[in-house]
């Protein structure tokens, strides 16, 4: 029987740090320890406090927020693959008698904890990240909508992280899968969904917000003649995926909420007693589930249609089709939910629908992967490390396609629903849409974001490493899935299927070798980044307003407000001799930087734990303090300032200088 909770800690005990009896969480603890004292130390060598806090974490540049979620989703992303090379070593190992080095219980913790990061908080804070940074300039505006919102969604999305990356060593985590659905009826008591519950809602409330505030920025601050029908591709898929946002993680926001008093108050909406149906929560869960998906790869299928008519030197093949099919997807995606559970008894006929509608949801897909071949078709194609990235994914990501309408088919999903055929599909559609997007996309404008380009041969080398480890560890699921093995699983008793995980966990290894390449491209481009340097702001003779500016831009992005004519309106404006004014400068209207966002998302990262660990005196304390700071930043009047006139004039001035020495290179 458990020890009633101490008033102030709580249900923290002794027990409750695993590092006391769980040694590789010890070494984890120790490691994340002497990395945290390198940089606080380097901080404090190289006197970064200040320029830090003022800079970065008060910032409410879009462009500052966007790198931002870049650098969040990049570190949860070594965090998330760590676990997964752990589960891939681990499923090499454990078969017949070898029962493999990590206890069933750790085992579950760890792949929940890697489903949870790679879709919340490494693929989310990625597309957010270059949603942010891109839209304002690709529809040339001076930033977002509601600037301190986007500071303030930043860092709730960074308290849920900060949420997920304590439970490692304070407590455990949820055991019960990414959605959470092996725990309904007879939930666990432990600590572990609850972390799992609160990371996601004080995240989810920063994801909802960035929602709205993209939509808003979108819809009214659109350049002059930039009618919705000339906007970029890729800000078309920023619209309808932040629409997306906005209409599902209330979904999930409820689901989590009714499953808190589940947990909490004792109600009964998902137990199997009382009148509650744990069907219920299955259902809510993939209404919002399936359309994250799309919310997902609809930014990805917008990176690679700014790359390909970049290095193909030709205008994207069918724009209006393309942004169709966009929508269509958009509207679809609403209409899928069900095919995550034919297998729970809803009925022939329900399942057919469903699986009908799966099967349409492709047809735009599939249009999508013919406009750019058709773009490609007869251009001069350039292939950089974008493009390299690009191609890769056409070839993954229609193989990925073709086993997800196979799982659309009821009776084959029947036999292949929880097996590891469903993993391998989910993982090709993911890491060949997304994750190849993001690293196209970080190649593609991170010369616009720092002002030098990335070194191509480490960059090729981390494609190559990434595309084979790829297929070396997702073929073998495939197979074993086709041969019955499930999913879910820590141990297996035939020696048969060991050979199969051996391989994939080689995979693994391939996988990580392209993401050490990634880590060193970036350092020896930083390195050599004189070298490397961009003057021209335009490295790729690019087609979209974000390379009208100069590389980085500067805080005010346009000195004037360009104006719209075409659907390429950079190129648009390169091909009539555009010039840039040099005189007639007026001060520029900016937000101020504010500290409100951060404080506010902080202390609702406290109310998480301190609710986690039922610490009621905390609970209450923090839930006050979050509400009088939101009410002291309505009295903070300092919101905005004027760039003066002729700090746009010298900024403007060093600009044509830069133009001036390319020119001459």
């Amino acid at each position: 029987m458990t020890s009633p909770p101490h008033w102030l800690l709580g249900r923290i005990t002794w027990d409750s740090v695993p590092m006391a009896h769980e040694p590789i969480v010890l070494w984890t603890f120790i490691a994340v320890v002497l990395g945290g004292l390198v940089v606080l130390a380097a901080l404090s060598k190289y006197r970064l406090w200040g320029p830090l806090w003022r800079d970065w974490i008060c910032s409410i540049d879009h462009k500052k927020i966007g790198i931002m979620y870049m650098i969040l989703g990049l570190v949860m992303f070594l965090r998330g693959f760590a676990d997964a090379i752990m589960m891939r070593l681990h499923q090499a190992m454990a078969v017949g008698e070898n029962l493999g080095y990590l206890p069933p219980h750790h085992y579950d913790q760890i792949f929940t904890a890697h489903g949870v990061i790679m879709i919340f908080f490494v693929a989310m804070p990625f597309v957010t990240g270059l949603m942010n940074y891109l839209v304002p300039l690709q529809i040339g505006a001076r930033d977002v909508s509601f600037p301190f919102l986007n500071n303030f969604s930043f860092w709730m999305t960074t308290g849920g992280a900060v949420l997920v990356m304590l439970s490692l060593f304070l407590g455990e985590f949820s055991t019960s899968g990414w959605l959470a659905l092996s725990n309904l009826g007879a939930q666990d008591p432990g600590v572990g969904l609850d972390y799992y519950i609160w990371g996601l809602q004080v995240a989810g409330v920063g994801t909802t917000l960035s929602g709205i505030n993209l939509i808003v920025t979108i819809i009214k601050m659109r350049a002059p003649g930039m009618q919705l029908m000339k906007m970029p591709i890729f800000t078309w898929t920023a619209l309808c995926t932040n629409a997306l946002i906005v209409a599902t993680f209330p979904i999930l926001t409820a689901a989590l909420v009714l499953m808190t008093l589940d947990r909490y108050l004792g109600t009964h909406f998902f137990t199997n007693d009382l009148g509650g149906n744990s069907m219920l929560y299955v259902n809510l869960i993939w209404i919002w589930g399936h359309p994250e998906v799309y919310i997902l790869v609809l930014p990805a299928f917008g990176v690679y249609s700014e790359i390909v008519p970049t290095f193909a030197r030709k205008r994207l093949f069918g724009y209006t089709s393309m942004v169709y099919a966009t929508v269509v997807i958009t509207i679809l995606s609403y209409l899928v939910w069900l095919h995550h559970f034919f297998t729970m008894g809803s009925g022939a006929t329900v399942n057919t629908f469903f699986g009908i509608t799966t099967m349409i949801i492709s047809i735009p897909t599939g249009a999508k992967i013919f406009n750019w071949l058709f773009t490609m078709y007869r251009g001069r194609i350039r292939f950089t490390v974008p493009m390299m990235w690009t191609i890769g994914f056409m070839v993954t990501f229609a193989i990925g396609g073709m086993t997800g309408v196979l799982l659309a088919v009821p009776p084959a999903d029947f036999v292949l629903h929880n097996s590891l055929f469903l993993v391998a599909h989910f993982h090709n559609v993911i890491i060949g849409g997304v994750v190849f997007a993001v690293f196209a996309g970080i190649n593609y404008w991170f010369p616009k974001a720092f002002g030098y380009r990335l070194v191509e041969s480490w960059g090729k080398a981390s494609f190559w490493f990434w595309l084979t480890g790829f297929w070396v560890a997702f073929l073998p699921p495939y197979i074993l899935g086709l041969m019955g093995v499930t999913r879910r699983v820590s141990h297996f008793e035939d020696p048969t299927v060991q050979p199969f995980f051996v391989v994939a966990a080689f995979g693994a290894v391939l996988i990580a070798a392209g993401i050490a390449c990634f880590l060193i491209q970036l350092a020896v481009s930083f390195q050599r980044r004189s070298e490397l340097r961009d003057l021209t702001g335009d490295p790729w003779d690019a087609r979209t307003l974000e390379w009208a500016t100069s590389s980085p831009p500067p805080q005010y992005n346009f000195a004037f407000t360009p104006v719209a004519y075409e659907i390429d309106a950079w190129w648009d404006m390169k091909k009539h001799g555009y010039q840039r004014p040099l005189s007639g400068f007026a001060p520029i209207h900016m937000p101020a930087n504010t500290a409100a966002g951060f404080v506010i998302a902080m202390l609702s990262t406290l109310f998480g734990f301190a609710m986690i660990w039922h610490m009621w005196p905390l609970a209450i304390g923090s839930l006050a303090a979050i509400i009088l700071a939101t009410i002291v930043h309505t009295f903070n009047y300092q919101r905005d300032y004027y760039i003066p006139a002729a700090d746009v004039a010298d900024a403007e001035a060093l600009r044509t200088r830069q133009l001036a020495q390319a020119a001459h290179v």
